[in-house]
């Protein structure tokens, strides 16, 4: 029997491989996920408000420009984006298990 490795895996983990590849993205994007998503609440919780908030009431300008609250600024929009982004890609991997 002369199957490829691409079949011995699939014999191995008892799953086609394309089917556990998109799982494993799946997991690792959900784990990028939860990341972005306790970043969003540690800063929910700093400042007391949302991003759109914090964006809205000009938060950076009304302290002065300050690293710490610049550094939240663009640590807080990434994780925010990243949500959205990964949610979506989540989304559109799950419709092909």
């Amino acid at each position: 029997m002369n199957s490829t490795i691409i079949e011995k895996i699939g014999e191995i983990i008892e799953e086609p491989l394309d089917r556990t590849i998109v799982k494993a993205l799946i997991n690792e994007l959900k784990r990028k996920l939860s990341e972005y998503i306790m970043v969003d609440r540690a800063m929910r919780k700093k400042y007391g408000m949302s991003f759109e908030e914090f964006r809205a009431k000009n938060i950076v300008k009304e302290k002065d420009y300050s690293f710490e609250v610049e550094s939240d600024y663009c640590d807080w929009e990434l994780a925010v984006d990243g949500i959205k982004t990964l949610r979506e890609k989540i989304e559109k991997l799950e419709k092909l298990l």
